[in-house]
């Protein structure tokens, strides 16, 4: 499965972007899907999550509150809904496909992964 992820860009603090995650190849509906992030010099970390049916969700307690994680099984589309951007999610946000079932947060069970796109957050 190829997935493509867009919609980083830059934003003051305080602003929103939504990022989207489109699968081609594979249909996203029998997976779990994450967002990852990884800071310049720092280790790729968990954002988000959202079970197959979109039922159950999970955060980081770092976005909680402030992200929201969604998807169109229809559409084999994932997003990524951030609001009340801080300068601290200046990173370049990764999605993924969970298909060995290791748990949401665990980056090894996700055999597919996106190129990435650049949020950056000005102070």
């Amino acid at each position: 499965v190829q997935l493509q992820a867009c919609g980083g860009g830059l934003v003051q603090a305080g602003g929103f972007l939504r990022l989207s995650c489109a699968a081609s190849g594979r249909t996203l509906s029998n997976y779990r899907v994450g967002w990852f992030r990884q800071a310049p010099g720092k280790e790729r970390e968990f954002v988000a999550a959202i079970s197959w049916s979109g039922a159950i969700t999970y955060y980081a307690d770092s976005v909680k509150g402030r992200f929201t994680i969604s998807r169109d099984n229809a559409k084999n589309t994932v997003y990524l809904q951030m609001n009340s951007l801080k300068p601290e999610d200046t990173a370049t946000y990764y999605c993924a496909v969970d298909t060995k079932g290791l748990g949401y947060r665990n980056m090894a069970s996700y055999a597919y992964w996106g190129q990435g796109t650049l949020v950056t957050v000005s102070s």
